[in-house]
């Protein structure tokens, strides 16, 4: 790291420590009708478990600090901005000569907006530059290519990733912004997509850009015994106790190839994700949340064998443990350099074990009739870290200091 950008993160750092003292005090949300702010201190993040927001910015970062005491500052500094920026409050101010503490985007005092700032760490942080390797959360790996997929390096993996949401784009860029802003010395953007969540139509779950409703058979957030089973790590061994509490996400970047879509008849669409289009029922049933009877149909005739949902999620005992906790968003980049729309799936899912449950799933779907009509080209696999308990600690204190 260059001595000018050292100097900057450094001193940002400290400044953050003052902003986040004066936020944490200012009222959050004043307007009577802001929604409701998840609390950021906890035994694990927010954004995983309580409903997605309308936005969304995944972004994937290289780690440049220079050894394990800047590391250690990034990590304090990235703690006391989502901490604030999650809070809201009025910036303090930075005298006559200084720059501006805050963008000023959302105002001079900024709203919480119902902000989450989840952050995950990547395999690669894990090398030998930090002294690291022996806490490596066992289950951490680089996300493989899948047959099908067509990867682009540029969009894949990187140190840590940041998941912000809440319901507007200005609020989301905000804080993007300042995160950027306050660690730009320490770590480097490689790679980053907008995403939103449609409003329910008619009602119900929200849809994709090919029209069918997205992640309705999902685990019961509510019920903690199944998010222990299938969401939360644990972990005893002494080097990697300290992973308890997180999860692994995997972020898969997935174009859908709309103008090849469109041009298939809705039986054959219905007939490949194994839903109604219209209501979401499974070919079996009438509404959306019914549960689709496979063993009264072991041929496929209502439900083809080889339709999405059945290779998904088979519903057999031998792969309940194999399901996912789904938390996927639309994204839109205009159009591509021959003139097709570029939209697709920020898909996102979170587990406890990588490999039992979403490479399970992902082998299962593979030559899947849908294949023709995406292309994943870009994601990863990262490790959500446990919640910061409360005001006196930081992301990753246990194993940094």
């Amino acid at each position: 790291m260059s001595g000018y950008n050292r100097r900057t993160f450094l001193a940002g750092a400290l400044a953050t420590g003052i902003a986040g003292a004066v936020a944490r005090t200012a009222q959050a949300g004043a307007d009577a009708g802001a929604p409701p702010v998840p609390p950021f201190h906890g035994p694990h993040q927010a954004g995983i478990l309580n409903p997605a927001r309308r936005r969304t910015v995944v972004a994937a970062f290289d780690i440049v600090a220079d050894g394990k005491a800047e590391l250690t500052e990034l990590f304090r500094t990235l703690t006391d901005r989502a901490r604030s920026l999650t809070t809201g409050g009025v910036p303090p101010e930075p005298g006559i000569t200084a720059p501006p503490a805050d963008s000023g985007i959302l105002g001079p005092n900024v709203p919480a907006g119902a902000l989450t700032v989840t952050l995950g760490l990547g395999a690669s942080l894990f090398d030998d530059r930090y002294g690291l390797a022996s806490r490596k959360p066992a289950g951490l790996v680089q996300m493989p290519v899948f047959p099908n997929d067509d990867l682009d390096p540029a969009w894949c993996h990187g140190d840590l990733s940041l998941q912000l949401e809440a319901d507007d784009d200005d609020t989301v860029l905000h804080a993007f912004r300042d995160l950027a802003r306050h660690t730009r010395g320490a770590m480097q953007v490689r790679w980053r997509m907008n995403g939103f969540v449609s409003p329910p139509r008619p009602s119900g779950t929200p849809r994709n850009f090919m029209g069918f409703k997205d992640g309705i058979s999902n685990p019961d957030t509510n019920d903690a015994a199944e998010m222990d089973r299938l969401v939360w790590v644990r972990d005893e061994r002494p080097e990697t106790a300290w992973t308890t509490g997180g999860s692994y996400v995997a972020f898969r970047l997935i174009r859908m190839l709309v103008e090849f879509w469109d041009r298939v008849g809705i039986s054959e669409q219905e007939q490949m994700f194994g839903r109604t289009r219209d209501t979401g029922a499974p070919l079996d049933g009438a509404h959306e949340q019914d549960v689709p009877r496979y063993e009264l149909d072991p041929a496929g005739k209502a439900i083809p064998i080889t339709s999405h949902i059945r290779l998904a999620n088979p519903r057999k005992p031998e792969t309940d443990d194999s399901r996912i906790l789904r938390r996927s968003f639309n994204y839109d980049r205009g159009v591509d350099d021959v003139g097709n729309l570029d939209v697709g799936l920020l898909f996102t899912s979170y587990q406890q074990d990588l490999h039992r449950q979403f490479e399970a799933v992902q082998m299962r779907l593979v030559d899947e009739p849908l294949v023709d009509y995406i292309s994943p080209f870009g994601g990863g696999y990262f490790f959500v870290v446990p919640g910061v308990p409360d005001t006196s600690e930081f992301y990753l204190q246990s194993i940094l200091i």
